[in-house]
């Protein structure tokens, strides 16, 4: 929330100030604010100098100019900067100073809108400024086109501010969409204008002769300076990357102008690289289907979560954050998935020592070492509480492997000298050989006091002691919610969020060598797109990366697939026609069945900005064997 209103107010200054410098060379300018609501954006800019020359009109609906008009009447601070109001209002105009008009008007009412700012004394002569935060998609297209095309129209030398959501048809903006429907407050403008393209159309359609928009990782990426992005960064504890960025992705902000000179262009600063090609090539799709169940899996709705294999056709599922209990919290139980006869069938895992702390663990990883043993490393409960270690997990030898009530589990706590490798989460844990003998690699992640790392720490499987053996070659990015997998003896790394929290594109291969091992840069072609908190999987040769959170707004990550002999990558939608819900494809767990060439999705979701949370409800399976045949 924090970050999601920052970049909001920091997109519409950047744009006001750089409007203000730009036409300080004019005796007289003007801001109209559209639907301005309770904004303090005249007291700010009145209060820090900036309104030498300005007036700033504002405009909403009469109970809404009323109401503000009577909080800036009762506070002397507020009512000092605006200065002598020449006694009471009348009218449309509920407030007024020297250089600030606050009216009660009805945007959608055009006619009504330009006689009230005449009569404020609106000067369409003069560069004039309207910013539109959030206000015209609440209003019928042809009303706010009709406006958009009357400030085109009416002003010689005009600047147009726009803050707005976009892509409402992806998982992440259907929940948007619910959310401000059950509000009563339709986001007209979605379904005409669903992209930066299109809005941009919109405006050069309406009049205007410039046009910049860009969504708003772009904008903080681009537009905000490095020291002011690590300063937000450090601010407080923070691990919501994916719902930052996909808040982000969804909304935007556009700048337009005409008759400016110089041209007004504020969101294409020095600072702005070259504008990122938003179309992604796919190679086809895949169609995701509810996984034929023979029980109620409530227990499955999470995010942040592991899934391992620890027996032939049965599932584990630990961890996480979800819904227990009819209540959304960090999860106490553990899951089963067992696959029988066709069907799968869940259920809740059976503790022996139900009273030894799991600690309730998020992002952890869970290495299956046998049929009866797995090892629990890292995770955190928050941002700050990450100093969970290690935990074994021990199975019977023999359970019936068709019934999930049948099995149990026995936690037993860890103090081993790798106790300090494990203090981290967002990290991999993937098994490597090395001279015969087995070993857990352990790469990357964050820590409480790290928010990112680069380091890694072999574990031998059976002592759980850290070894040193040697590595050669480029050391891969400092990175975590990346993706590892077992491959040949060595790992394969890809993707992750790097220090500046940007999304890695990035794959390496760390090989098995007579003394050591060596990390090699893996090609791809076309380049892999960035991306992280995503899954993968190796199957004859082929590398396969699961769903994830990448800056293309314009799509979501289904599945990738990268030969790892020819280096050939593909991208490829998943078909979610025949879910009745949105699949979110981040903090979420998959696992592959080679033998079915069956990739089975558990959880996944999270918190969506202020417009609720969504898990996953149900397991989803997608057949790859058409992607994975040889070609």
């Amino acid at each position: 929330f924090h970050r999601g209103y920052y970049i909001r107010a920091r997109a519409v200054d950047h744009c006001i100030q750089d409007f203000l410098l730009k036409t300080q060379s004019h005796p007289r300018t003007q801001i109209l604010s559209l639907g301005a609501g309770f904004d303090s954006l005249y007291f700010r800019l009145k209060d820090i100098g900036l309104l030498h020359h300005t007036v700033i009109y504002e405009v909403d609906f009469p109970s809404v100019a009323c109401q503000k008009a009577t909080l800036i009447k009762r506070m002397k601070e507020l009512s000092a900067l605006v200065g002598d109001t020449g006694g009471e209002e009348l009218g449309v105009i509920t407030f007024s100073g020297e250089d600030y008009k606050l009216l009660g008007v009805d945007l959608s009412e055009l006619s009504e809108l330009e006689r009230a700012l005449e009569e404020a004394g609106l000067d369409n002569g003069i560069p004039t400024l309207f910013i539109a935060e959030v206000v015209l998609t609440y209003m019928e297209n042809s009303r706010s086109d009709a406006l958009i095309q009357w400030a085109a129209e009416h002003f010689s030398q005009a600047c147009f501010l726009l803050y707005e959501q976009m892509h409402p048809e992806d998982p992440f903006g259907r929940v948007m969409q619910q959310h401000f429907s059950q509000l009563n407050s339709v986001l007209h403008s979605l379904a005409q204008y669903p992209d930066c393209e299109a809005q941009q159309r919109r405006f050069f359609e309406k009049g205007w002769t410039e046009c910049s928009v860009m969504d708003m990782n772009e904008f903080f990426t681009c537009c905000t300076p490095e020291d002011e992005q690590q300063r937000v960064q450090a601010l407080e504890p923070f691990d919501e990357y994916e719902e930052w960025h996909l808040k982000c992705s969804h909304y935007f902000v556009l700048t337009a102008s005409k008759g400016m000179e110089p041209s007004w262009t504020p969101l294409l600063s020095s600072m702005t690289v070259p504008h990122r090609d938003e179309t992604v090539r796919m190679a086809g799709s895949i169609t995701a289907a509810v996984c034929a169940m023979h029980s109620e899996i409530s227990g499955l709705r999470r995010y942040g979560h592991h899934s391992v294999l620890i027996k032939p056709n049965v599932i584990l599922t630990t961890g996480g954050f979800g819904e227990e209990d009819g209540q959304h919290c960090r999860m106490r139980n553990f899951h089963v998935l067992i696959k029988h006869a066709g069907y799968w069938k869940a259920g809740c895992v059976k503790k022996e020592n139900p009273d030894k702390r799991w600690a309730e663990r998020l992002y952890h990883t869970v290495s299956c070492l046998s049929n009866s043993l797995a090892l629990v490393v890292g995770g955190r409960t928050s941002p700050s509480g990450a100093g969970l270690g290690m935990l074994w997990l021990k199975f019977p030898e023999t359970c019936n492997a068709s019934d999930p009530d049948d099995i149990t589990v026995e936690l037993v706590s860890l103090q081993p000298a790798a106790e300090p490798a494990a203090l981290r989460w967002r990290h991999s844990t993937t098994e490597v050989i090395f001279k015969g003998e087995k070993y857990l690699f352990l790469y990357g992640g964050r820590s409480a006091m790290e928010p990112v790392l680069g380091d890694w720490y072999f574990l031998h499987a059976q002592e759980l002691s850290c070894t040193v053996i040697p590595v050669e070659g480029p050391v891969p990015e400092s990175r975590h919610s990346h993706s590892a997998c077992s491959w040949k003896g060595g790992v394969l790394i890809a993707g992750g969020l790097g220090a500046a929290e940007q999304p890695l594109g990035s794959v390496f291969f760390l090989r098995e060598l007579e003394h050591g091992f060596q990390w090699q840069t893996v090609e791809t072609h076309p380049p892999l797109i960035p991306r992280y908190s995503h899954t993968a999987h190796v199957h004859d040769g082929k590398l396969l990366l699961v769903g994830g959170v990448w800056f293309h707004s314009s799509s979501v990550p289904g599945i990738t697939v990268i030969d790892l002999m020819t280096g050939l990558c593909l991208d490829y939608t998943i078909n979610v026609e025949h879910l009745e819900w949105p699949l979110m494809l981040h903090n979420h767990s998959s696992v592959f069945l080679p033998n079915e060439k069956e990739l089975l999705l558990i959880g996944g979701g999270g918190n969506c900005f202020s417009f609720g949370t969504h898990l996953n409800p149900e397991p989803v399976s997608l057949s790859l064997s058409n992607i994975l045949t040889s070609r």
